[in-house]
């Protein structure tokens, strides 16, 4: 694994030149993904997975357009395509890294995206038929994303976006994990 590990962070290198926010956003929910991931008992060679996958599940971003990935305001319907490509994108530079665990990071990084109720994308997955890593990377990526500012919205407070995902538990979140979710934040709060 750490030959893996070495990998990724060239390719976080290269994202961090990319783009700054979405490489310091990639280890944000690196961090927050690993956290998870042991507090449902994945193993050490899970875990180096979850790793791996969740710094590099927005590496696909390296091929969005600057047009559509730095526009200020709300992407169009066209834009708003090419963004959610990066997903596959993703998949498509993970399965070259020179790794026997390639297949499946680039998988987990395809799906971080889907939806528990099935609507999200690229395949409209649901559930349990999302990689337990990909739940758990979206979750992350969710929190993050909603507390940082970006073009297109404010930041917004750690209980704003806590109010908003305990909504989103059985839509867009998976319930179950995000009871782990939220002790772990609590915890990191302060809160008893």
């Amino acid at each position: 694994m750490p030959t893996l590990i070495r990998q990724s962070d060239c390719l976080a290198a290269a994202l961090r030149k990319r783009d700054a926010y979405t490489e310091a956003h990639c280890g944000r929910v690196e961090s927050l993904s690993v956290q998870l991931g042991l507090r449902c008992h994945l193993n050490a060679y899970e875990i180096g997975l979850l790793r791996v996958a969740s710094k590099l599940h927005d590496v696909g971003k390296i091929g969005v357009p600057d047009y559509v990935l730095l526009k200020s305001g709300d992407l169009d319907a066209g834009e708003l395509e090419i963004m959610r490509s990066h997903a596959e994108l993703g998949q498509d530079i993970c399965n070259k890294l020179p790794h026997k665990d390639a297949s499946k990071i680039s998988l987990y990084v395809r799906h971080h995206h889907e939806a528990f109720d099935g609507s999200g994308y690229p395949d409209g997955l649901s559930g349990e038929h999302i990689p337990i890593y990909s739940r758990i990377i979206s979750l992350a990526d969710n929190y993050d994303a909603m507390l940082t500012t970006r073009s297109y919205h404010r930041a917004r407070s750690h209980a704003q976006v806590m109010e908003i995902m305990e909504c989103e538990c059985g839509k867009k979140i998976d319930p179950f994990l995000f009871g782990h979710f939220e002790k772990i934040v609590a915890s990191a709060a302060g809160a008893p």
